[in-house]
């Protein structure tokens, strides 16, 4: 065998250890017994592609942890299905490896379907609380950021004062949240199939959601004592928020990042604009000022 192909077996041999190690100690964390099985049939099936791997390689090959860590924390914080489908879409080299090492090993055909195919298919049959109350977190967090950003840019240009604009915002902002959650709550419990426990984690966190961004929004202007540089860390923190979240949707649910993003992105600043210039009229021709 050839250098150039022991390394290409090494590295899926390397691939297949390491998610071994992942879907086994994921599916150990599991309470939810549907999830446990489907975990454990992937950790089997990385299983034996290592072992048929480690024929061509004659290698013992140890999981590397540091990836293994990185992949369990993740499932812990951002949600079990995050997790798997971000591991899954950055193998991608993995499969184009496959493909060349087919040519030499025609059995690793099966290995390749698995990888593109199966453990895919598992992972989207995972039941997962976190993804079915995503549309709660959205509402919570485009409203934030579009009635946010709209108030604090009219703040920003009728009042000129950091202070005064953070304090009128962070009043605004958690209210204004409390009004979105009891919104929220009322919403679900309109529908019948809504009980009354999922109601109430609903609206939490829709509330939750709006509070965290009403603080990121507004924290420039307790730290920047220039209102206008203070609405531009806002406005670029407002984005980063965008990119993270549809980032985070994109991947957990296979949506179109880059629309998604740009849609959210428009409607937020599109409206701070026009705030913009309300603020500028009521100061300019009203000559309201505080």
């Amino acid at each position: 065998m050839n250098p150039e192909t022991q390394k290409l077996l090494e590295y899926v041999q390397q691939n297949e250890v390491d998610e071994y190690e992942i879907y086994s100690r994921l599916a150990g964390y599991q309470k939810i017994e549907k999830n446990k099985k489907i975990l454990q049939k992937i950790a089997d099936d990385e299983k034996k592609h290592a072992a048929l791997i480690k024929t061509y390689t004659k290698k013992d090959i140890s999981p590397r942890m540091r990836r293994v860590s990185l992949y369990i924390f993740l499932a812990k914080t951002l949600g079990l299905t995050f997790s798997l489908k971000l591991m899954e879409n950055g193998e991608r080299k993995a499969e184009d490896v496959y493909e060349i090492l087919i040519k030499e090993f025609p059995e690793m055909k099966q290995i390749l379907k698995d990888e593109e195919e199966h453990e895919m298919e598992l992972i989207d049959m995972l039941s997962e609380a976190k993804l079915g109350y995503m549309g709660s977190i959205v509402l919570g967090l485009n409203d934030a950021l579009v009635e946010l950003t709209w108030a604090l840019a009219g703040f920003t240009f009728a009042i000129q004062d950091s202070r005064t604009i953070a304090l009128i915002g962070i009043i605004t902002g958690i209210s204004a949240s409390f009004s979105m959650a009891a919104s929220e709550f009322l919403s679900k419990r309109q529908e019948e199939w809504w009980e009354l426990r999922e109601a109430l984690i609903s609206s939490a966190y829709t509330g939750v959601a709006y509070i965290g961004t009403v603080v990121l929004l507004i924290a420039p202007y307790f730290l920047i004592g220039n209102a206008f540089y203070a609405l531009w860390v806002t406005l670029f923190t407002a984005l980063v928020i965008i990119a993270l979240f549809n980032f985070y949707i994109s991947v957990a649910k296979d949506y179109n990042f880059k629309k998604r993003f740009f849609e959210m992105a428009a409607i937020s600043l599109g409206v701070a604009t026009i705030s913009f210039g309300i603020g500028w009229f009521v100061k300019v021709f009203l000559g309201l000022e505080i």
